[in-house]
């Protein structure tokens, strides 16, 4: 099937318009989702991949939405693992329940990190500078993350052009610090260290001990008591009513360990390492190139359905979709994760609550006043991998 108009009847432009859209419609996964399957789904797909449907509406969201949102994923997440512990049932069943629970509050947290923290630290979640930040410095608090204060000031230099990438900025930190990856050494080798933290008792001790030291130990004495009186208060009275094991589990295991898994793979897709120009010369351009869109997901089959060949295929990217794909987006790339380079661009922008239609409408004007468009990466681990090898390709002491 062809994408052009008759070319007797068009002029340059209009011609320049149709082959730019038939170059969207075959590179974009998403576009071909919509071609390829009913109305009905979209919402389901646009929910699931981060990224609408071209043309689609755009839904009006609150940010207490989302404030709601983690807190019931958060505690609906503890409830379920907690059964799966305490009530009798096939093993089997336990089994599901628990792996849905545990997933679960794992997302309500990173609902809470990633939004409703993050964007109370931008003054965008609630109407008052005061609310957002007495309800950050009580997620702070809560969840063990770092003094909302502290959190915000490190978060603000890494929004500079000029001190992103650099030893001030919160994510290279991260990167070299906690994970302790380099640039200039092999993507292989990048990899290796990467899995071993993962599944390494002395990196999430190392990752926990900061961020208990962060949250319990710093110099604001009254966020200190916060923390810690929540804690002693929780872990005596799981001791009492005789249900620690199922509080380990259900709320103490996503806290930690589950939550510093997806903020490791999340921290790594976020950002890549641009060529040294860029780097040097610190302008939108090097913004641009340092951040890109990740969507969980896979271009759908073109083979059709009503042929065996095209039913085991459709099969398949739906299993992959259903299972892979909506894990990744749960655990990992959670509320407006995907759209991390449009949150760049737009800080401030109280859009953000509609992240993937604001993110969309900016690439389709063009992204006014950055001088490169949008790029993206379809698939956590591909972009993962995208970013480890521009570490990889970057030269020891660039970034510093």
């Amino acid at each position: 099937m062809s994408f052009l108009p008759n070319r007797q009847t068009l002029d340059r432009s209009r011609l320049a318009q149709s082959l730019e859209s038939a170059t969207f419609l075959r590179d974009d996964p998403r576009a071909h989702m919509a071609a390829r399957l009913p109305a009905f789904l979209q919402p389901l797909l646009t929910l699931i991949t981060a990224k609408p449907a071209p043309g689609e509406e755009t839904p009006e969201r609150s940010p207490i939405a989302f404030v709601v949102g983690g807190l019931l994923a958060m505690l609906g997440g503890a409830g379920l693992s907690a059964a799966a512990i305490a009530v009798t049932m096939p093993l089997w069943l336990a089994c599901l329940l628990l792996l849905v629970g545990l997933t679960t509050t794992a997302s309500g947290l990173g609902l809470y990190q990633v939004v409703v923290f993050h964007h109370c630290s931008h003054g965008t979640v609630f109407p008052t500078r005061e609310r957002n930040r007495a309800i950050g410095r009580l997620v702070s608090s809560l969840l063990l993350f770092a003094r909302f204060e502290d959190y915000q000031r490190e978060h603000m230099l890494h929004h500079s052009a000029n001190k992103m990438l650099t030893d001030e900025d919160e994510f290279t930190g991260f990167v070299f610090g906690v994970c302790r990856l380099e640039p200039g050494v092999s993507k292989r080798e990048l990899w290796r260290r990467v899995v071993t933290n993962l599944v390494s008792p002395l990196f999430h001790a190392r990752f926990l001990r900061r961020r208990v030291k962060a949250a319990m130990f710093g110099q604001d004495r009254q966020h200190n008591w916060m923390s810690r009186s929540a804690y002693l208060a929780a872990f005596a009275l799981a001791a009492a009513t005789g249900t620690m094991t199922e509080f380990l589990v259900a709320w103490v295991l996503p806290l930690t360990v589950l939550l510093q898994i997806a903020t490791v793979f999340r921290i790594l897709c976020e950002h890549r390492f641009p060529e040294p120009e860029l780097i040097a010369a610190r302008g939108k351009a090097f913004v641009c190139a340092s951040t890109t869109g990740v969507f969980p997901g896979a271009m759908p089959p073109d083979a059709r359905a009503n042929t065996l060949r095209g039913i085991l295929a459709w099969a398949l990217w739906w299993a992959n979709m259903l299972t892979v794909t909506v894990f990744s987006r749960a655990f990992v790339l959670v509320g407006d994760a995907p759209c991390h380079d449009f949150h760049h661009r737009r800080p401030a922008n109280r859009k953000w609550t509609s992240y993937a239609h604001a993110r969309q409408q900016d690439s389709d004007a063009g992204s006014p006043g950055f001088p490169v468009g949008y790029t993206e990466n379809w698939g956590l681990i591909r972009a993962v991998d995208s970013n480890l090898a521009t570490l990889a390709a970057t030269p020891p002491g660039l970034v510093h």
